[in-house]
């Protein structure tokens, strides 16, 4: 090991001393720094990881719409299957109705689903928490999570689902009674709003509710695990003719807004957090300046015995490295820490100050969720060890022109 890099080490940690204190405040302002941008950078790529992964899990990888009804449905599909990169589809229906349990009404977003096709697509069956998806039927309902609390239905409940189409029976003095339909399964995705408004039903149910006869509002698509969604898509809109009007949009083309909008409050965060490892390299530039003060002499002395200038700045430059990549482990170290016990800290904070439900309503999940990317990690040690070895470049250029005999000279 060169003489500096060692004197530099006994510089920051001194024979028969358990931690230097200013060594230990450079530290932890490097690692309170990492810790928190560890944190904030893995929440925020949680919330968006979890929305993309609902997204395609709920929708599929690319959806296909027309201007109005799609009457072929069988002819599209088949059309769809011979894509390259597509691997399965799924046709649906959706609306709004009027959904009422022991006369506690709600107003949820109803879909219609293939049930011996949606599973190659989208993998409903493991959002089921009650039930079996088989067992939905054209006289049976699968209900989400909250809106099966909020009107206290339950496995075996008898619901009431009024469509528009009841209103425009009753225009032209005609009888459409309501459906009842009987809850065979309960589904809990983890996302506030979709647990709180969405029922699923057989196609053809759907269908009859809105007076669909055999036509649809859409398909959803499943594509090969390595293909482009939106090269995907492309190839879609290039093989459907004219007549159709249809055309296929990814999930990243459909979201593109909300999810520019996430990746921006990340890489905002992201910034001005970075602002609190610069503070920190303030305080690491001090110590090492207080440093070079202190050992005005003892520079001299190396300069006298044939130090060059460049290895007694080396030497500081070095601590500033040191300082760097011993706060960055601790707070990667800190961060992961915390996230792991994100959940049980969120939970002792919400209960403290009766926030439960505020969070769970704006925020929309049920957890806080945490995705971390390598990426992240990477450009987060990158930049506190640039920083602080950055810190170490003034006292480094002081001490570098010190004149020996001046040096030795002071008091």
């Amino acid at each position: 090991m060169p003489w500096y890099l060692y004197l530099a080490l006994k510089q920051l940690f001194p024979t028969g001393r358990k931690f230097p204190f200013f060594t230990a405040i450079s530290v932890l302002g490097v690692a309170l720094g990492v810790a928190l941008l560890v944190i904030s950078t893995s929440v925020m790529g949680g919330f968006g990881y979890e929305i993309r992964r609902m997204i395609v899990d709920t929708q599929g990888e690319v959806q296909v719409r027309a201007d109005g009804l799609i009457n072929d449905s069988a002819g599209l599909q088949a059309r769809l299957a011979a894509v390259p990169g597509v691997v399965a589809t799924t046709p649906f229906a959706e609306g709004v109705v009027m959904l009422e349990h022991e006369r506690k009404p709600a107003y949820p977003a109803m879909q219609g689903i293939d049930v011996n096709r949606v599973g190659a697509v989208v993998p409903l069956e493991k959002f089921i928490r009650l039930g079996r998806l088989e067992d939905l039927d054209d006289d049976s309902v699968i209900l989400s999570s909250k809106l099966a609390l909020s009107i206290g239905a339950r496995l075996g409940s008898k619901v009431e689902v009024y469509s528009p189409l009841l209103l425009e029976k009753l225009k032209n003095d005609e009888v459409f009674l309501p459906r009842e339909l009987r809850v065979v399964g309960i589904f809990e995705v983890g996302h506030q709003q979709l647990d709180s408004s969405v029922v699923l039903v057989t196609l053809r149910q759907m269908q009859e509710l809105y007076g669909l006869g055999g036509a649809i509002h859409g398909i959803n698509v499943k594509i090969a695990p390595k293909a482009d969604a939106d090269a995907v898509a492309s190839l879609i809109n290039a093989s459907l003719p004219p007549a159709a009007r249809a055309h296929a949009r990814s999930w990243i083309e459909a979201n593109q807004d909300f999810l520019f909008i996430l990746q921006l409050e990340k890489n905002m965060i992201f910034f001005l957090l970075t602002f609190i490892i610069i503070v920190s390299a303030f305080s690491v530039t001090s110590s090492l300046l207080i440093s070079v003060v202190r050992k005005t002499r003892e520079i001299g002395l190396l300069g006298a015995l044939g130090a060059e200038p460049r290895q007694v700045a080396a030497c500081f430059c070095f601590q500033g490295l040191l300082i760097g990549s011993a706060g960055t482990l601790a707070g990667l170290t800190l961060g992961f820490g915390t996230l792991h016990f994100r959940n049980a800290l969120v939970e002792g904070f919400t209960r403290l100050t009766s926030s439960e439900e505020v969070l769970t309503r704006f925020y929309q999940f049920s957890q806080l969720p945490a995705h971390t990317a390598v990426g992240d990690v990477i450009m987060i040690v990158v930049c506190s060890v640039v920083i602080s070895t950055l810190a170490g470049l003034l006292p480094a250029w002081r001490a570098a022109r010190l004149k020996p005999v001046e040096a030795l000279r002071n008091e």
